[in-house]
């Protein structure tokens, strides 16, 4: 298992976003937040996302987000857009139904297969 300490010099930071939405919303959802995805990935510090939608039907959490930045700075002046913020507005305006429950995360363990050739 490899640790990375509070020293380590790489500031990357991972945003966690787990949403709570409604099983039959959930791919009006996906389509307007593929379009949000996109514009993020022209921002200074982004390096990449993940969308993850639970495999069954009684998951609390239809989806889960999971992007990589740079730095804490680069994802709070990307949200601080004034576009990203029209964006999340019209998702705040629409019809949908959700819960979403973003946080900006560092790794502090990590591990691979014990089995994986290094």
């Amino acid at each position: 298992m490899d640790t990375n300490s509070s020293q380590n010099q790489d500031s990357a930071v991972t945003l966690i976003n787990v949403i709570e939405i409604a099983a039959d919303e959930v791919e009006s959802f996906v389509a307007g937040w593929h379009e949000r995805a996109e514009f993020m990935r022209t921002k200074p510090g982004f390096r990449d996302y993940q969308l993850h939608r639970a495999l069954l039907p009684d998951s609390r959490f239809k989806l889960i987000n999971m992007a990589r930045w740079d730095s804490a700075e680069a994802f709070r002046a990307a949200t601080a857009d004034p576009e990203f913020l029209r964006q999340l507005q019209a998702v705040g305006d629409s019809d949908l139904h959700l819960a979403a429950n973003p946080a900006l995360y560092r790794v502090v363990l990590s591990g691979v297969a014990a089995n994986t050739p290094t």
